[in-house]
């Protein structure tokens, strides 16, 4: 089976990989870069969201490019990862938080492979937007290695590059939102397009605006996911153990009736 880690700010080195070799791809979105490798018997690809040296802000990112890439590469599961700033008093910085729900304040990004013509209208279920299957693998991988994931959170997604202002952390905490960040839209949505298994562990970086007690600031952000890297690590080396195809999960077939994917 093929595996794939989407790493977000601060996760750029897949050092859990052996007999790594860097490739790039043209789809029909662009081209995407991406690291190749083993880990047990697995084929693993690595996607550096942001680009090398986090070079690609939020709202320039190829969503489009990434996803179709790694279905083009035969991908079936994906592990994304995500710093997120937290609006929740129960999800402090440092700790890990495994999505089950967003909601999108995204402006001007691409969200569909469908834009009509030959591709037709698709309207795409999103009740469970993350893959329960690998979510369920990734709390036991969690259990496993006696790392604290808590197993659900609502991830607000904002157009960025800016941060948000206390205002509006307050408007998202009212609609329910526990965690704020940039990237996970369109990622989700696409991935289920895709008909790609796809979980997002988040990783609390920062209080939100207004909460915290000083400016944000990106440095912040990196500080923080450097000091838990290695945890993020061991987690995902569990869970990629534990992962197994289930050609019959319902993300496979989202939209397998109009014979795209």
């Amino acid at each position: 089976m093929r595996i794939a880690i989407i790493g977000g700010t601060g996760v750029y080195d897949p050092a859990i990989l052996t007999d790594v070799q860097e490739a790039e791809l043209v789809t029909p979105y662009g081209t995407i870069n991406y690291l190749q490798g083993r880990y047990e018997d697995k084929e693993v690809f690595f996607l550096a969201r942001h680009g090398s040296g986090h070079s690609v802000p939020p709202h320039r990112i190829n969503y489009r490019a990434n996803i179709w890439g790694l279905k083009m590469l035969g991908v079936t599961e994906v592990i994304a990862t995500a710093a997120v700033g937290s609006l929740n008093q129960e999800m402090p910085p440092g700790e890990m938080v495994l999505l089950d729900q967003f909601i999108d304040f995204t402006k001007d990004r691409v969200d569909t492979f469908y834009d009509g013509g030959p591709a037709g209208v698709v309207h795409v279920d999103y009740t469970e937007p993350y893959c329960p299957r690998v979510r369920a693998v990734l709390l036991a991988a969690a259990k496993e290695a006696g790392i604290t994931l808590i197993p659900r959170g609502t991830y607000v997604c904002t157009e960025g590059p800016r941060y948000e202002t206390p205002a509006e952390i307050k408007a998202y905490a009212v609609l329910g939102g526990d965690l704020v960040g940039m990237t996970n839209v369109p990622e989700v949505v696409l991935a289920r397009e895709a008909g790609l298994c796809y979980a997002t562990v988040a990783m609390v970086t920062n209080w939100a605006a207004g909460i915290s007690p000083h400016p944000l600031t990106h440095r912040e952000v990196v500080e923080i996911m450097d000091r838990n890297t290695e945890k993020l690590r061991r987690l995902l080396m569990r869970a990629i153990s534990g992962l197994s195809e289930d050609p019959d999960c319902a993300c496979h077939h989202a939209t397998r009736e109009l014979g795209q994917f």
